[in-house]
């Protein structure tokens, strides 16, 4: 890295490498574009003359970022989006739009419109906000978050790690967490907040139909990049846009202060170059960028015995130290990721001077705390100095999210929001790095369950931190950052046990053998925690099938032979099928179960009850009851039913897909409560209040252990419980 600026442009192996990065680059321009805006606006007008109000404002909102400050597109498009607005009912923010369109050159003639629609607005206000909006009606909801956390006063702590549980080191297990005294199920045990993240774009898909008439519908899909604030991770119809570049967009002019100051004035310039190389790049860089030139030299420094009490509580020397495992990763991948910080070495060159809180106290001090450093001459050596600073942190960053980068996940509603029984799905909607939970190692069988949140709030300022992991670093605001983990204990935990997490391979979904090679391809140990190594295991294992399938003959269970395929484990029978035989069926099932799906989607729900029943009828000669498969087939036939209103056989196939569940994830599963909360959805829904009643008990603890006891889900149990006991039916 010492030369790179002297060097990297003249050699032409980087120059070729440099020319693709521009090639994959060209298609991902974020631009403002006048008549892209047009187009985009154009599509949410479809949508709204089919009364898809979401797609609409979504499409909407899309025109908004692509349209230039100065563009007549961009007060046309806020005047439309207010418009869906208004038939969502979001009212409040209808009046934003409406004030942002009058101030951003809406056109005279048509202004008539918008005052109209402010009036029916205020008709559905309180008078309370009538006044506010009459007084302020020229200030927007710039400064206001659309998402807030809400996390209990009765908490013991609001971020860091609760007194129950102390940091430990070892030379065979580093940093790791460990129980002072007795931790029970359900407790909370640290909660974190990431060092930085990134939205992760593509992931999530909401879904909208366009055309005219029954018979000519197409599907239009978004991702997360275009309905979740880049800053919090809150959804939103009413982006703010980024007013350089088309991509980046806030559910508030707050959020977007905020990721402007920390990265987005350094990544707003590279725009789509940063896109095309990817999340783990752009992620490092804005670890990097907040950390701060300080923080990095104190942090590459040798840490001293007296230096340690001041600097154990500063997440960054955390994220710092965390490790590469450079010595166990290939060739191919140490070269780009040096050809990719290479790359942004050379872009940030190009890009201006770095902010004042870059430079140094001691500019002298850049020479002989980083040695290997480039020497150059003349007006540009602090900035060059700096830089390399700056990209050596990147590549060290670069190198370690392979083992410790973190997915944000949250849970996306499968089914449209006028079903009358809720379906979700987990979803991945952006990668980070969090300085507290990097402590936890891994269990194939963790005895901690991990929920995200998103959104921002503001610090009362009377809230307990413990432990100072997660104390600010100089110069950060006030306001909790967007995203939010909270461990809690999924069983007891006595004084004396290890605090661990499940990095991914599941006891509960894998065998032994499977899951130490994906943990020694990905993190590379040999794992040996108590499922791998313990006698237990072994016992499972001998008795689990664990391909759930039948012998076709004899319905017997198949297993999995040591070479390829499989036989009946009953000696008399010994029938045996190729694995490739079993996977041509598998896969026939998959794809006829996506299509009774997609014809529910199209309110076709007679039509896919019919295929469903074809498929069960043939799955079940080859699959067990308990089968994954198998389990999402009576999932899809129990949304078929109560489609059509028959919450009985609803309720018959959701409880056969809950024993499914069970054996996949476990019977107490945050996986087996959602399942089971849509069962008291059908129960209710059905009139059947001693069925209903007697499942909430089981949904109540689930959700409480996993969620805690004031989570949204338990919120609206508790409403349909109340109900429950005061109605007769």
């Amino acid at each position: 890295m010492g030369s790179i600026d002297q060097g990297l442009e003249k050699h032409t192996c980087y120059q070729q490498d440099l020319d693709a990065i521009q090639s994959i680059s060209a298609g991902l321009s974020v631009k403002k574009d006048a008549e892209e805006a047009a187009r985009c606006r154009e599509k949410g007008n479809s949508c709204f003359k089919t009364r898809d109000y979401k797609a609409a404002a979504l499409h909407y909102s899309q025109g908004i970022c692509f349209a230039p400050q100065s563009s007549e597109q961009l007060s046309l498009c806020y005047a439309n989006r207010s418009a869906a607005l208004y038939h969502l009912q979001q009212y409040q923010e209808c009046l934003y739009d409406i004030d942002r369109a009058l101030n951003t050159g809406y056109p005279t003639h048509l202004s008539h419109k918008l005052q109209d629609r402010r009036s029916l607005c205020l008709n559905h206000l309180p008078v309370s906000a009538k006044t506010k909006n009459d007084q302020l009606h020229h200030v927007s909801n710039d400064d206001q978050c659309s998402k807030s956390l809400t996390i209990s006063s009765s908490e013991a702590f609001r971020f860091g790690i609760c007194p129950q549980v102390s940091v430990g080191c070892s030379k065979e297990k580093g940093c790791h967490l460990v129980a002072l005294q007795r931790i029970t199920a359900g407790d909370v045990i640290l909660s974190d907040r990431p060092f930085s993240w990134v939205l992760i774009p593509g992931v999530e898909k909401v879904k909208g139909k366009s055309g005219h008439g029954p018979d000519i519908q197409r599907e239009i899909v978004f991702g997360a990049e275009h309905k979740r604030c880049h800053w919090c991770l809150a959804e939103t119809l009413c982006a703010v846009p980024c007013k350089g570049c088309s991509f980046s967009r806030y559910c508030s002019a707050s959020c977007q202060r905020e990721a402007w100051e920390e990265h987005h004035h350094w990544e707003c310039p590279l725009g789509s170059e940063l896109a095309a190389m990817g999340v783990m790049a752009q992620l490092a860089l804005r670890v990097t960028l907040k950390a701060g030139i300080e923080n990095i030299h104190r942090a590459r420094q040798t840490i001293r015995d007296e230096q340690k009490k001041s600097d154990q509580y500063n997440p960054y020397m955390t994220v710092f130290h965390l490790l590469q495992h450079t010595e166990h990763q290939s060739i191919s991948l140490r070269h780009l990721c040096a050809f990719t910080v290479a790359t942004l070495y050379l872009k940030l060159s190009k890009a201006g001077p770095l902010p004042t809180s870059w430079k140094l106290s001691d500019a002298s001090s850049i020479t002989s705390q980083s040695s290997d450093g480039p020497k150059k001459k003349g007006g540009d050596s602090e900035w060059s100095s700096e830089l390399w600073v700056v990209g050596s942190a990147v590549l060290r960053h670069m190198l370690q999210l392979r083992c410790n980068a973190q997915a944000v996940v949250t849970l996306q509603d499968t089914v449209s929001e006028n079903s009358r029984v809720r379906s979700v799905e987990e979803i991945r909607v952006a990668t980070a790095m969090f300085p507290t939970l990097s402590l936890l190692n891994h269990s194939c069988r963790p005895n901690t369950s991990l929920v995200f949140s998103t959104g921002t709030a503001d610090d009362p300022g009377g809230s307990q931190e413990s432990v100072g992991f997660n104390r600010r670093l100089p110069g950060e605001g006030r306001q909790d950052r967007g995203v939010t983990v909270t461990v809690r204990a999924a069983r007891d935990i006595t004084a004396g046990e290890e605090i661990l997490h499940c990095y991914g391979p599941n006891s509960n979904r894998m065998g032994t053998e499977e899951r130490r090679r994906l943990l020694q391809e990905q993190y590379y140990f040999l794992c040996e925690c108590e499922a791998c190594s313990g006698q237990e295991e072994e016992m499972r294992e001998s008795s689990r099938n664990e391909s759930g399938l039948l012998c076709t003959k004899c319905k017997g269970a198949l297993k999995k032979n040591k070479g390829s395929g499989f036989s009946c484990s009953l000696l008399p029978c010994g029938h045996q099928i190729s694995s490739s035989d079993v996977n041509h069926k598998l896969q026939e099932f998959r794809v006829a179960l996506e299509k009774a799906v997609a014809l529910m989607e199209k309110e076709n729900p007679v039509e896919a009850l019919h295929l469903l029943k074809k498929i069960s009828s043939q799955s079940g000669l080859l699959l067990r009851d308990t089968h994954p498969l198998q389990g999402e087939l009576a999932d899809a036939t129990a949304r078929a039913y109560a489609s059509l209103g028959d919450w009985k056989n609803a309720a018959t196939h959701l409880e056969q897909s809950a024993a499914a569940i069970s054996s996949q994830y476990g019977k107490d599963s945050l996986e087996l409560g959602q399942q089971l909360f849509k069962l008291v959805q059908v129960h209710f829904n059905g009139g059947a209040r001693g069925p209903a009643l007697s499942v909430i008990p089981k949904v109540r603890r689930m959700l409480s252990l996993h969620c805690g006891p004031h989570c949204p889900e338990l919120q609206e149990l508790n409403a349909l419980e109340e109900c429950l006991q005061r109605s007769t039916f």
